[in-house]
């Protein structure tokens, strides 16, 4: 008997991606498994399973029955990511268990050839509502790891009791097992590196029968653990952890791994997305906008200077403009409606601030307490149809508790309905939402452009901080940083040059990109730069990772039709010689456009045409906090 049970305990299945790179190894009876990448360990021993109230699935778990490996593939597409076309492929294998009392729980495990995915399925049936109470998934690193993570805020702190919003600076290169500042701990996605290998941490598939989750503060011996959120995170009695009928599927839990080109170029956060809703899709058009607010504050929004930020979009080609908080009472909604048939008059889409509210937050801003309840929803949202608006921004959200998540999800539905486009601000993470419902068009859930407008320690931390939230926080998610001010931000002394403000509007990635410019700057601008800006795609087919290091240097490749375009970021103060290899571009005429030597020019760019040369290499050099742009046709 004994040797009975040691074999059903030491009893271990692999799951190995298409390629063989990557292997799983799990033991299911007692719900550990490792991930070994090449040959080599990458994660040690971690732990698998959840706890709900009626019973243990992280322990002594009883084997049923192991599905063979089987080959998954899937094809879909975007107009809101990194890649249009998209192909996913992996091995797949369910790992079917029961706990000591024989409630059933399902593992299923699937591994790509850019990293490692798996959820928790309860496949009996049950009208009775199950709680999950913690989870039992832990990602246990080796001690010479390094971390690249961003802590997560205290919920109810910060402006108007608005936090958690996924606004921090990240602290880079840190030793495995640090100690989050906070107690709410490390939002994803969580970067790794352990000797050459890069890992990843994140989730998707983030429906409205789970909270959002993070890595709790402290991780002994180098072990992650899944954090839920904190007591104030969810909408009044509504549910805080995760609580759902039977059948019931947690989200994916996603490791990605590899080099830093693997990591870059990956879309597993789309991939194990739920699938896009049915809705009508004529309306989501990708784009970018022009905001008063990034530069000129609460006092901007006023009739005049929305109706002046009208014209500045219609001149630049963008599509949209952005009216921020308080529209409804400096302005009104009679004369937005009058804005906005001129907007419309001028190809331009307005766009409308809402504050979510609830009791969640303290702030005034309004409009305020419109779409907190369906009914609520559905009438404003139909007055904005009627008045020709093309999307929302929803800001100052509470937090990842389930009845939150709940609440974000219904926003984009009831959007939907009315062919309203949705930008949320003061957010949580979006975890593939953009896939899901293809009108999401955006997502805060970054510490911004608008920090580098209150502050000079913020500003000074810049470059590499944009780097960063870029290669992390963007990986699979659009991003409104808000980026690009060419000219100058008041009161702030910027520390990155002109050029590398112009690559972020490249190297970022946001359905709608709103561009901290305003009207008054470009025109200090140069007129190839302004034409370089109306003719940047609203949306990208291809991407190819060049070169770069987390907070130090990205260099990336996005194609639009028959055109490459290359952008560069140095986030470092100190000039850098490159070698790029731009293989796939050889002998193909570009126009560069970078800074300038004339340092009493401001803005200072110089413009270029080059030829790439047979052997594929492009030897460029950048000053500190310096960037370029490249357009290849």
């Amino acid at each position: 008997m004994l040797v009975a049970l040691s074999d059903a305990q030491t009893q271990t299945y692999t799951i190995s991606s298409p390629d063989k790179n990557i292997k799983v190894t799990c033991l299911p009876a007692i719900a550990i498994y490792n991930i070994s990448y090449k040959g080599q360990l990458i994660l040690q021993d971690s732990k698998l399973g959840v706890i709900r109230t009626d019973g243990d699935f992280s322990k002594d778990l009883k084997v049923i029955k192991v599905s063979n490996p089987s080959l998954v593939k899937e094809k879909y597409t975007m107009r809101n990511a990194k890649k249009e076309n998209i192909s996913y492929t992996a091995t797949r294998r369910v790992i079917e268990t029961a706990n000591q009392s024989g409630k059933k729980m399902n593992i299923i495990f699937q591994v790509s050839n850019d990293g490692v995915s798996f959820q928790y399925v309860f496949p009996e049936k049950s009208t009775e509502i199950k709680h999950i109470t913690s989870e039992a998934t832990s990602f246990h690193f080796y001690p010479s790891t390094k971390a690249w993570l961003q802590p997560k805020t205290e919920a109810q702190s910060g402006f108007g009791h608005s936090n958690p919003s996924y606004e921090a600076h990240y602290m880079m290169d840190i030793p495995v097992g640090t100690a989050s500042p906070g107690p709410n701990g490390w939002v994803y996605p969580a970067l790794f590196k352990y000797n050459n290998v890069w890992i990843l941490i994140t989730e998707a598939a983030l429906g409205r029968t789970y909270c959002g989750t993070a890595l709790q503060q402290y991780s002994n011996d180098g072990e992650y653990k899944i954090n839920f959120p904190e007591a104030p995170e969810k909408i009044g009695d509504g549910a805080l952890d995760p609580a759902s009928t039977l059948p019931w599927h947690t989200p994916w839990r996603i490791i990605v791994l590899g080099n830093l080109k693997t990591m870059m170029e990956s879309t597993l956060g789309t991939d194990l997305a739920l699938p896009a809703k049915k809705m009508d899709t004529s309306f989501i058009k990708p784009g970018k906008a022009s905001w008063s607010w990034i530069m000129k504050k609460d006092d901007s929004t006023v009739f005049n200077v929305q109706k002046e930020y009208i014209d500045f979009a219609a001149n630049m080609h963008w599509q949209y403009c952005l009216i921020d908080a308080d529209w409804d009472q400096k302005i009104g909604y009679d004369s937005i409606r009058i804005l906005a048939d001129y907007a419309q008059q001028k190809g331009v889409g307005l766009l409308l601030w809402y504050n979510s509210a609830g009791d969640w937050n303290t702030v005034k801003y309004t409009p305020r307490n419109k779409l907190l309840t369906h009914q609520s929803r559905i009438k404003e949202f139909a007055l904005l149809h009627s008045m020709g608006i093309k999307g929302i921004k929803v800001d100052f959200f509470g937090g990842d508790g389930q009845s939150m998540i709940d609440y974000y999800q219904d926003i984009l539905e009831d959007a939907a309905t009315y062919q309203l486009l949705v930008n949320f601000h003061g957010a949580t993470l979006p975890r593939g939402w953009q896939r899901t419902y293809p009108n999401l068009m955006t997502t805060e859930a970054v510490y911004g452009y608008e920090m580098i407008t209150f502050s000079q320690k913020d500003a000074d931390l810049a470059p590499a901080h944009m780097i960063m939230c870029s290669m992390v926080r963007n990986v699979f998610d659009p991003m409104d940083f808000t980026p690009m001010n060419l000219y100058e931000v008041p009161h702030i002394h910027r520390v990155t040059t002109a050029a590398f403000e112009l690559a972020t509007s490249v190297v970022f990635l946001s359905g709608i990109q709103h561009y901290a410019e305003s009207p008054q700057g470009m025109v200090h601008v140069p007129e190839y730069v302004k034409d370089f800006l109306r003719k940047l795609p609203n949306h990208w087919e291809d991407v190819k990772f060049i070169d770069g290091y987390p907070g130090k240097l990205e260099i990336v490749a996005r194609k639009s039709g028959n055109t490459w375009y290359v952008a560069g970021l140095n986030g470092e103060d100190i000039p850098k010689q490159l070698q790029l290899d731009l293989s796939f571009l050889k002998n193909k005429k570009g126009a560069l456009i970078m800074s300038g030597k004339d340092k009493n020019i401001n803005p200072s760019f110089i413009q270029k045409n080059i030829v790439i040369p047979e052997n594929g290499k492009l030897n460029i050099r950048l000053k500190g906090n310096d960037g370029f742009v490249i357009e290849f046709k």
